[in-house]
């Protein structure tokens, strides 16, 4: 019979607990995205958020640094954030920052539940299978036509609440546009939404995962190209997507 100590007990409930604070700051951003939002109500989620960073990863962590720029509109390189636009005006760069802010927040807490799973496969006495993409993806494709408008992309973008969609031209996947993408061409580089084509501003590149593979190499290959959105195959044909928040799911335990 195997007799865990306090010690380990504590340490687990505190990380957790730690997992939780993470999660309701996460949940808490999300009104604030508004662009109705209040100083004096950013300026206190902040406060509470650098609290919450220091608890779990220590005053000197690398995280805390990155959420100080994220305020800014300034950790894209330090996030790898290939998809979001740098630099625009200030409500844009407002926008930016906070979702600066969302994805320190998210790598806190992937990298805290990488951690406990860690921690529980060194406890489990048993292998356990590692749960495969097939399980997470979403098998909703949702597309656009290259030579449709940007606005026609960013009205589909709000009707089936999604932030990226896949561009098809002659019935194959050449592309994806993202809302980021979106806002640098009209905010940043001021092209008209209703001519301006998607085919102009799309990404080229597909990043695609094999919908066999393991959760683990998903998490890689979004951090390694900077993406939020993997396409899943099967054979090398296109079955669905998997995205930052099908792994938050993932991680969750949903």
């Amino acid at each position: 019979m195997t007799i865990r100590t306090s010690t380990e007990t504590n340490r687990r409930a505190s990380l957790d607990d730690q997992i939780d604070r993470l999660r309701a700051q996460l949940a808490r951003l999300e009104p604030l995205l508004s662009p109705a939002t209040p100083a004096s109500s950013l300026e206190e989620f902040d406060g509470a958020t650098e609290r919450v960073i220091t608890d779990a990863f220590g005053s000197t962590s690398d995280k805390l640094d990155t959420y100080y720029y994220a305020q800014l509109g300034e950790a894209a390189s330090m996030l790898n954030l290939q998809e979001e636009a740098p630099e625009g005006s200030h409500d844009d760069l407002g926008r930016e920052s906070l979702r600066q802010r969302r994805r320190v927040l998210e790598s806190c807490v992937w990298e805290l539940e990488a951690k406990r799973a860690a921690n529980a496969k060194k406890r489990s006495p048993a292998p356990q299978a590692a749960a495969k993409v097939a399980e997470y993806m979403t098998r909703e494709i949702q597309s656009i036509r290259a030579n449709a408008t940007l606005r026609d992309a960013g009205e589909r973008m709000e009707e089936y609440k999604v932030a990226c969609l896949f561009v098809e031209d002659q019935k194959r996947y050449v592309g994806t546009i993202t809302e980021a993408m979106l806002s640098r061409a009209v905010v940043i580089e001021g092209l008209d939404p209703a001519t301006t084509l998607v085919k102009r501003c799309m990404n080229k590149t597909i990043v695609a995962i094999e919908n066999r593979e393991p959760i683990v190499e998903a998490v890689k290959l979004m951090k390694d190209h900077g993406v939020r959105h993997l396409a899943v195959t099967e054979d090398e044909t296109m079955v669905g997507v998997l995205s930052v928040s099908d792994l938050l799911r993932y991680y969750s335990g949903v």
